[in-house]
């Protein structure tokens, strides 16, 4: 395989199978952070809302695509072109891992995954997911230029460059605050190991960022606020629980990746279910063989224990509404497909590379043709909610969303009946109640 050969691969793999996602609209949460956020429509807004709001990098972003005149367009073409960019790094990551004698088809095939997986298309083809690719783009960068750093031993990559492109991830979304802790899964998992005290040296600027980031957001008024807000949607306890239940419907989602959803209707627990059991035995061999691999420096162990960190911001102690999102396996499933890749490299050297490549060959394109499919449901909000009521149909959210897009689209008699199938579901659910005040005041004006 030439050395730059997986560059142009997997850049065209992406453009391949998102280029349908530019016919793609406003959806969901695009509402609340772009479309009805005016602090994203203009500079003097974005310069005004510095001082006391979050994300700015990501804000930033928003206020370049909204003001640039290039409309939707503008914003999915920075969204596929970010993919493109965090697949090609994480390939050249992928390629520091594990010993000196791996392949480079270890290499490609997860970035090759990651690249197509249709799970990823929460990011990439619904606009607001931008704050997890743009995160995931600087947090790359970051690992990218320490391990440079650490083969050159280079102070500016150290402790210069890669600590700025953490805080520039942290500043597109605060789940990249796993930095640090990623240093030092690579550094467990390198085959020539230092000693703790030139590693420490080698991190001491990052983890001195991240406690510097910690104490900033703990006294920043707007995290402490969402911070109480979130312990008040349930207990740590009771989160701990839903979230073994959570995790392993986010694995099923990369197995079975034809039922996407993007709003499921996941259960909460507010303890010990014997329901959980299968999925706690799941989860506990998976992080016993990811420990277990890490201490052979196995790609594989560090795979397995790279998903687990990078779904703990989301899937743990911190309660969320949502009990869990596909956007959430973006960086974390790179991780599973490491380890997938480890394990067929394995096969090829004894079983022949011929039927491991063309097996691989057959799931890359599989997997490609239904990341397409992914992309055509979110060409209309009415096509993204009929098929999450189809999914998730005792969810109000779901009903009301539809009855929303209906309503927008004219579709009154429609719209009355998501409405009403909403409040049939959650009578004290006061959005859909209003909606369907609303709208039937407008359809009394009208006769």
């Amino acid at each position: 395989m030439k050395r730059h050969f997986p560059v142009p691969l997997l850049a065209g793999a992406v453009v391949a199978v998102y280029l349908n996602s530019f016919r793609g609209v406003f959806q969901f949460d695009d509402y609340n952070v772009i479309v009805d956020y005016a602090g994203v429509h203009s500079w003097g807004a974005f310069l005004a809302g510095l001082p006391g709001g979050i994300r700015p990098l990501l804000k930033f972003t928003y206020t370049l695509n909204w003001t640039s005149g290039l409309g939707l367009f503008g914003f999915h073409l920075v969204n596929v072109t970010l993919h493109a960019a965090n697949a090609v790094m994480l390939y050249f990551l992928a390629a520091r891992i594990g010993c000196p004698s791996a392949s480079r088809f270890a290499a490609l095939l997860p970035a090759l995954l990651f690249a197509i997986h249709p799970v990823q298309t929460e990011v990439v083809t619904c606009i607001s997911g931008r704050s997890v690719s743009l995160m995931t783009f600087f947090y790359l960068g970051s690992l990218l230029a320490y391990l440079r750093g650490r083969a050159l031993g280079s102070r500016i990559l150290l402790h210069a460059a890669s600590p700025v492109l953490f805080l520039l991830a942290v500043a597109s979304k605060e789940v990249a605050l796993t930095l640090p802790f990623a240093l030092v899964l690579f550094e467990a998992a390198r085959w020539e190991r230092s000693g703790w005290k030139e590693t420490l040296g080698a991190q001491a600027a990052h983890w001195g960022l991240l406690l510097s980031l910690v104490v900033l957001f703990l006294a920043h008024a707007g995290y402490g606020r969402l911070l109480e807000a979130c312990f008040d949607i349930r207990g740590v306890a009771s989160n701990l629980f839903t979230q073994v239940h959570g995790i392993a419907y986010l694995l099923s989602r990369l197995v079975l990746p034809h039922a996407l959803n993007i709003d499921p209707d996941l259960p909460v627990f507010s303890g010990w279910a014997p329901a959980l059991l299968p999925e706690a035995l799941l989860l506990v061999t998976l992080l016993a063989a990811g420990f277990l691999g890490i201490k052979k420096r196995s790609p594989a162990g560090f795979g397995v224990l790279w998903f687990f960190l990078h779904l703990v911001p989301t899937n743990s102690f911190i309660p969320r509404l949502d009990v869990a999102n596909e956007r959430q396996l973006y960086l974390a499933s790179w991780g599973l497909f490491l380890a997938l890749a480890t394990g067929a490299d394995f096969l090829r050297e004894r079983w022949g590379a011929r039927w491991i490549t063309v097996t691989f060959a057959v799931l890359v394109i599989a997997l490609g043709a239904l990341t397409v499919s992914r992309n055509a449901v979110y060409r209309s909000e009415i096509a993204l909610w009929e098929d999450t009521v189809r999914k998730s149909p005792g969810k109000a959210r779901v009903w009301n969303n539809l009855g929303y897009a209906y309503d927008q689209a004219g579709r009154i008699r429609d719209a009355e009946a998501a409405y009403l199938q909403a409040l049939a579901i959650d009578p004290g659910y006061a959005l859909a109640r209003g909606n369907l005040k609303g709208l039937r005041a407008r359809s009394d004006s009208v006769r």
